[in-house]
């Protein structure tokens, strides 16, 4: 949902889509295929909420051992073929697939990056191209490199609000587009 003022504009969302959208841009700005960096963004956002609900105490370890499906897969898998890509303070996973590399899963599956699109088309709705649009400008404003040490706090500092501890979990909060813009706007009057 869009709300605009004159002056402001916003969109309710959660922040999961909101961090999956702003890592596939960073990954993108770094070089990555567009593919390519829309697995690599669905698995930084993965891993930001498996931190975040371990801290809430809304997960906890794991002690079962792995299926025999995801074990056979880890014993296919030589140590050549698993790559391991930092990208927003995260170190994603990832394997050379026939089209190219993509993030995996827990389970050592290939992430599609159709299903990522579906649920960034899903999450935005009509407003997935001019947010793609806003973050963009975002990442451009700075360096590749300084864009991937510094991109992580530049999220914190768009994000949607939401609720602090667990009753913000899942929660949607707005997506402020002027922000965006004014960060970038800083980043390229520091440079």
């Amino acid at each position: 949902m869009m709300s605009a003022t004159a002056d402001h504009r916003t969109i309710r969302v959660n922040r999961a889509p909101v961090l999956t959208l702003w890592a596939t841009v960073v990954a993108e700005r770094l070089g990555f295929e567009h593919e390519t960096a829309l697995t690599l963004g669905r698995a930084v956002a993965g891993k930001s909420a498996h931190v975040k609900g371990r801290a809430l105490g809304l997960y906890e370890p794991s002690h079962e051992p792995p299926s025999k499906a995801a074990e056979q897969r880890r014993e296919r898998l030589k140590p050549d073929d698993m790559l391991h890509v930092h990208l927003l303070d995260r170190t994603i996973p990832a394997v050379r697939t026939p089209e190219a590399i993509r993030a995996v899963a827990q389970d050592l599956r290939p992430t599609s990056a159709a299903s990522v699109k579906r649920y960034l088309a899903s999450k935005f709705g009509d407003h997935l191209d001019e947010v793609w649009r806003a973050m963009e400008r975002l990442a451009a404003s700075l360096s590749p490199e300084e864009l991937n040490q510094r991109g992580f706090s530049l999220y914190e500092g768009f994000r949607p609000a939401i609720p602090a501890g667990a009753r913000g979990w899942g929660a949607a909060g707005e997506l402020d587009l002027d922000r965006m813009a004014a960060l970038a706007r800083g980043n390229r009057h520091s440079q």
